[in-house]
Parts: structure tokens; sequence; C-alpha cells
């Protein structure tokens, strides 16, 4: 059946609204508890800058994306078109967390700022992060073929998968085994709705919220006391994002220092669009890559330039969409609500209401997901490069619990700073520290390129591989990655020259070694002369 002009809203678009609303929801209320627990940052910033501005962000995506499904409908004189899913970036919604403005914000403190300025120059850290993943998200547009091209998958997807691994999957399946109650039932509607395919009457994502909520309230997990209600009910009103250019321009020095996790993970939301539209491709929506691009980035720009730390993107599952009967409401719809939510301040009542725990299921999913499309969607023999490429990621997210744990423990103050002489303690007990601090820093970059070396090794293009040790041996030197110091509380990022020289060498032997092997293989044969 084929109709004259494609319609704005169809029956299958409020199934459609409630699987992508919810997955923004979920991804907003991480924002809110991730920046009061984890980063303590105030509700006047939470709600009178970033949440605004992630609304406008929600707005301009849906609506473009939404707009665009319409006009080529319209051309094509179809009627079952289905915009393209958007939403908040989950992956650099952690990584720009915990790998940006977590380090930043410790570092201040270190440095004996007051928390306020701790606070600022974090909030400003990540705003330089998500405008530096905006510029690189809308310049792939433009050059995405030859990215793609460039970059050996096992590389990128096992770095990615890494990350969900360790900072989103693992994280949330010891949350789910502290609440084993709410976690565990949570998990498992998600579990067969998702993998099972058992069709419910509603979306699977909302069934398990559904069943989370009552748990909650009954396991305790819930408790309202009249401070915290008052605090979350006094962030109800309008607030308008304001331009924030003159904090950009304070934090431009916050760049160069963390361009080891804005560049991957700028290239990371471009290569991961190109894939989600050649998932909308096979499902009968060929949508233009330019354009697409463009829109995420500008998306994610103006969610920088008016005060959000969080990028936004294409999401997975756009067949799923499809198949649900969402067309082309469900997109704009997702954008108005989420959209307003934000600007009147309603996601900390919510939050409130409908505990983490209720849809943190979900995340673990995307977390899984991630982590099971970098084996699925590489070449079998890469597999080894995948695991190599995880290793760091989880490395990194160790030693950001190794750190809280010695923070809680009474360690990371005046008294008793972070030092040289717990690295013996800890190796003492088989906790080799340093390796870990050193695998932490710039761990992105270092994943990447491990499991490309990893990559062209199998492939037996060892120049390839040699060029890749090369690299991460002037990074060493650099202190690009691997270079760290101790700060009170924390260790940190240590650039300069000749900052990470006993990487640097070990890499260069590595370089020289692949090199040798490269002259010693005769060309087309699988045996050293």
């Amino acid at each position: 059946m084929r109709r004259a002009l494609p319609r704005l809203w169809v029956r299958g678009d409020l199934d459609g609204f409630l699987g992508l609303g919810l997955d923004n929801l979920i991804q907003i209320l991480l924002i809110v508890g991730l920046c009061r627990g984890v980063l303590g940052y105030p509700d006047k910033l939470i709600f009178g800058a970033i949440l605004p501005a992630t609304g406008i962000s929600l707005v301009v995506g849906n609506f473009a994306y939404a707009r665009q499904a319409y006009l080529i409908a319209k051309s094509e004189q179809r009627w079952d078109r289905t915009a393209l899913p958007y939403g908040i970036n989950t992956v650099s919604l952690f990584a720009f967390v915990f790998l940006v403005m977590l380090p930043v914000k410790l570092a201040a403190l270190g440095q004996g700022l007051a928390e306020a300025e701790a606070v600022q120059l974090s909030w400003q850290a990540g705003l330089v992060a998500c405008l530096g993943s905006g510029l690189i998200e809308a310049t792939g547009a433009f050059c995405a073929g030859w990215l793609r091209r460039w970059l050996p998958r096992a590389a990128l997807l096992s770095t990615l998968a890494g990350i969900a691994l360790g900072y989103i999957a693992l994280g949330f399946l010891l949350r789910t085994y502290a609440q084993p109650v709410v976690g565990l039932a949570v998990l498992t509607v998600i579990l067969i709705t998702y993998y099972g395919q058992v069709r419910l009457p509603l979306p699977g994502g909302l069934v398990a919220v559904l069943v989370g909520i009552p748990l909650a309230w009954a396991s305790g997990l819930i408790h309202i006391d009249a401070a915290s209600w008052s605090s979350n009910t006094a962030q109800l009103g309008l607030r308008w994002p304001q331009l924030q250019l003159g904090a950009l321009w304070m934090a431009r020095g916050q760049l160069l220092p963390w361009l080891g996790v804005i560049v991957p993970m700028g290239l990371f939301n471009v290569l991961g669009s190109l894939q989600n539209l050649e998932s909308a491709e096979a499902a009968g929506d060929r949508y233009p890559v330019r354009s697409s691009l463009l829109i995420n980035g500008l998306g994610t720009l103006a969610a920088a330039g008016l005060g959000s730390c969080f990028p936004t993107t294409l999401y997975i599952g756009h067949p799923a969409w499809k198949a649900m009967g969402a067309r082309i409401g469900y997109s704009w719809l997702n954008g108005l609500v989420m959209g307003l939510g934000c600007l009147f301040g309603l996601f900390g009542v919510v939050g409130q209401l409908v505990p983490i725990e209720a849809g943190m299921a979900i995340v673990l999913y995307i977390g899984i997901v991630i982590a099971a499309q970098a084996f699925q969607a590489t070449p079998r023999s890469h597999a080894p490069a995948v695991v190599l490429g995880l290793l760091p990621g989880l490395a990194g997210w160790g030693a950001l619990m190794l750190k809280a744990g010695l923070r809680a423990g009474g360690a990371g103050n005046g008294a008793h700073p972070f030092g040289p002489e717990m690295l013996g303690q800890l190796a003492q007990a088989d906790v080799w520290a340093s390796g870990a601090f050193a695998l932490e820093q710039g761990q992105i970059i270092a994943a990447m390129l491990l499991s490309g070396l990893l990559v062209f090794v199998i492939e037996r293009r060892f120049w390839a591989a040699s060029a890749c040790a090369a690299i991460a041996a002037a990074s060493s030197w650099l202190g690009v990655i691997h270079a760290w110091r101790f700060t009170q509380a924390d260790t940190v990022l240590k650039l300069g020259w000749g900052a990470g020289s006993s990487w640097a060498l070990g890499y260069a032997l590595m370089a020289g070694l692949l090199a040798l092997t490269a002259l010693g293989i005769r060309p087309g044969s699988g045996h050293k002369p």
C-alpha cells in the first residue's frame, strides 16, 4: 500500500516512542546520578545548564531526523519509512565522566582548589570533550568512507567493547547483584524480550521498568524524605540554556591532554553511525550518509555550546523500531517529550520515583550488545585481536575501582596521600597497580594500537604492525599514553618529552622485531627462508 504523502503519526509510533523514549530516559537519569553522585556537581549546574542543553540537543536531532525521513518519504511517495533513532551516546557518557571529568576534578582538588573551582574546571573539560566529539562527527560526514577503509574494524570495536564491558556492563552487573531482588528480575525481562524474542503487549524495556518500580518500592530502594523531595521539586520550572562560549574558551587548555579520549570516541561515533545507516538500509530505509552524520554532529555541537558535556548519536536498532510499526512520529515525539522534561527540570522528581535499579538492566544490555558486536562484526580469525583490545579498557576500569577503594579506606588525603610506597604494598598482594595505572592513561589509543597491531600480525602485514608499534612508542615518549604521575588522591596523565620513556623503549623493540620479521619473510610465503 502506498500513500501520496507520508503521515507524521501512525499507530506504531506510540510503541516506538515508548522504546526510544525509555532509552533516553535511562541516559538522562544516568546523567543526573553520575553528576550528583560521582562528580558532586550542584543541582544548579545540572538542572540549570547541563540538562537544558541536553534537551535542546535531543530536540535538534530528533526533529531533524524526523524531517529528513518525511522529505525522503515524500519524494519517494512512501508511507512506511522509519526515521533514524537518535539520543544520548551511552559510551561517551561514561567515557567522559570517568576518563575526563572525574580525573580533572580530582586533580584540581589535589592541587588545593576549592570544591566549587574543581567542579567548574571538570564541567569545562567535559564541554571541550563534547565539542571535540561534535567537530569530529561533523567532519566525518565528509571523510567517513576513508576512515572506514583505514581503521581495522577489530581495533575500533574491541576498544569500544573494553569500555562497554568495564565501565558499563561490569559496573551495572555489580549493582545488579548488590540489589538482586530488583536487579535480577529486571534483567530476566530484558533477556527474554531482547534475546528470547518473546513478544509482549508493551516494549520489553518498558515492561522491565514497570516490573522494577514496585519491586524497588517493596524492597526499600525508594525512600522519599522531605529534604530530597523538596530539593528535587525545587528544580521544577522552565530553564532556558545559555551559550557557554566563555566557558569553552576558558577550557581551551583542557583540549590537548584529553585528545586521547576525545578523538577515538569521536571516530567511534562516526563509524558506529555508518554501521547504523547500513542497518537501516538493510531494513529498507536508505539515508544519505553526509546529511545523516552532519545532523548527529550538529546535535552534539549544540549540546556543547549550550552547556552539556554529553554527545548524541544514532542508536542501534533501526530495524527493530521499523518492525514495531514506528515511522516518523516516534522521533519528533521523543525529542519533544525529552526536551521539555529537561527544560522544565522534571527528571529530578522522575529519578526519585523511578530508581536507576529499575532500568539498569537496559544499560547492562547495551554493554553486552557492544561487546558482542566486537566479535560478531569482525572476521573469526581476528578474535584474538578483539580480546587484546578489550584488556586496556578493563585495566582502566580496574584502576578506577582500585583508587576508589583506596580513597574509601582513608588514603588520598593530606595525611595519607597517594605515593610510590603503596605500589610495593600492593605488589606484595600480587596487585600490579603500576601496570594498571599505565594502561589507564590513554587506554583508548593503546587499545586501538594493540588490537590493530595484532590484526596486522594475523594478516601477516608485519610492516603495518611495526608501524602500529612505532606510533605507540612515539605516543609513549610524549606521554600521550601510559605515562602517569601521582597526585594527592589520583593518578593522572603525565605529558612531556620523554615522559613515558620506558614504555617507548618497549614499543620500539616491538617495532624493530616486527620490522625484522617483515624483512625475513618471502613475499607470498608462509615460512622464513
